[in-house]
């Protein structure tokens, strides 16, 4: 849904999140207190960057002992990509009509010749 696509944009609009993102993507878990030491970030500034991607749904949360764990939620991910691959078809449309007009024009200033 369109929450859904605003929620999952806003989480990744910030840097940190998306590094967050990425590191679990590579290693598939991280503890909350390991993404905390590689972004730099005090307990409380990466727990507002984890709620915000636990609320997209990019992120779930579970306790291992006194550890929080987090994992990707990948599944999510792909709602972004889906709409952006929508998309990508009519970008790439645009972007070769407008190859093809620079060629015509081009052609048209050069009297035809090449």
């Amino acid at each position: 849904s369109a929450v859904d696509l605003d929620r999952i944009f806003m989480a990744l609009a910030d840097r940190s999140r998306r590094s967050i993102v990425a590191q679990l993507a590579e290693r598939g878990e991280l503890s909350v207190g390991e993404a905390s030491t590689r972004l730099d970030l005090s307990p409380a500034g990466i727990t507002k960057h984890v709620k915000v991607l636990e609320e997209a749904g990019l992120v779930t949360r579970r306790l291992d002992g006194r550890r929080h764990v987090l994992s990707l939620e990948s599944d999510r991910l792909l709602l972004a990509e889906d709409w952006i691959d929508r998309y990508r078809a009519t970008w790439t449309r645009s972007i070769g009509r407008l190859a093809d007009l620079a060629r015509e024009i081009e052609n048209a200033e050069n009297g035809g010749r090449r």
